[in-house]
């Protein structure tokens, strides 16, 4: 099964996209930003249902749980189950190629609606008078490789014929988490871009609590006017997701920014190295005023998990950053 998500998709959402995916088989494939493979053969057997309604399955939990609508495509190989999720038009659907179809099914798609064919390979193609799939499928390997090269050629070849050995290797993302905002207008440092870097917090430490994560570093990464970048990240003392731990860190990294002049057209905010919530030992504190703002961050939680995640947010957003 190929899976392929909206463009653009949050990268919090994209992980519960795979938390889905996983519930359906343990062999899941991370293909960031938006796309993941999985192995079915384990989970058709387990479920009792053929590939087709395993994808139909899939759309209803993340459209129903995570409003998000997924193409997928369901094929004997890698490449034409990556063809026929890419043959579906936006913003969902489900196709599935039977092993005794794909000859007859690939046939007729243009050169390059073949996954893994790039546009110049296809123009190549093209000029040559291969122009769908079925014509490159006839056409002798040998020949194919003195057009687009040796592996090249040859992975065209097979992949037209439906041919391609590749497993699906289980990978997760990395272990990390990203919150970001764009400046409607160039912004200088000040009270803006302060508030957006105090809602990028909040945000991003509500969205490790609800995941169970900690995190072990922050990277702030921010973005200028022209095109320019500037980045740098910073270890916690200790992995924490809570506000006051990653907001603290978070104005450590602006001010070691040393921003002057520069025109902020963007600001990221990711959490790194995440570990589970309950590998991290809590610590004894004396401090009065901090274990009041962590019983208060605990009721925000419930009052965002109750009314949304907008319920409730730092006095100093109400400056309108987009």
């Amino acid at each position: 099964m190929h899976v392929r998500c909206p463009d653009r998709l949050p990268e919090d959402v994209y992980r519960q996209v795979l938390e889905q995916l996983a519930e359906l088989s343990p062999v899941v494939q991370a293909l960031p930003p938006a796309a993941a493979l999985v192995e079915l053969k384990g989970a058709l057997r387990y479920h009792g249902v053929d590939g087709r309604r395993l994808g139909e399955v899939l759309r209803v939990r993340t459209i129903s749980r995570l409003g998000v609508d997924v193409r997928v495509g369901i094929g004997p190989s890698i490449t034409v189950a990556a063809t026929a999720s890419g043959q579906i038009a936006e913003p969902g659907g489900v196709l599935a190629v039977g092993p005794g179809q794909v000859a007859e099914w690939l046939g007729p798609l243009p050169v390059e609606a073949l996954h893994g064919i790039g546009s110049r390979q296809a123009q190549v193609l093209r000029d040559y008078g291969v122009h769908c799939v079925g014509l490159l499928a006839a056409v002798p390997p040998a020949t194919v490789q003195r057009l687009l090269g040796g592996r090249a050629g040859r992975q065209a070849a097979d992949r037209a014929r439906g041919i391609d050995p590749r497993p699906v290797t289980p990978r997760a993302l990395p272990a990390s988490a990203s919150v970001s905002r764009t400046f409607a207008r160039h912004t200088l440092d000040g009270a803006a871009v302060r508030a957006a870097l105090l809602d990028l917090v909040v945000t991003l430490a509500h969205q490790l609590r609800g995941r169970g994560q900690a995190a072990r570093g922050l990277t702030l990464t921010l973005r200028f006017a022209g095109g320019t970048t500037w980045e740098k990240t910073r270890r916690l003392p200790e992995a924490s997701a809570h506000d006051d731990d990653l907001r603290t860190l978070a104005y450590r990294l602006i001010d070691a920014a040393g921003l002057q002049r520069g025109r902020l057209t963007g600001i990221t905010l990711k959490g790194e190295d995440l570990v589970a919530a309950g590998q991290v030992a809590e610590q004894i504190s004396f401090d009065g005023a901090r274990e009041a703002r962590l019983v208060a961050e605990e009721v925000s939680d419930r009052i965002r998990a109750k009314f949304g995640p907008v319920a409730i947010r730092p006095a100093t957003t109400l400056l309108r950053v987009s």
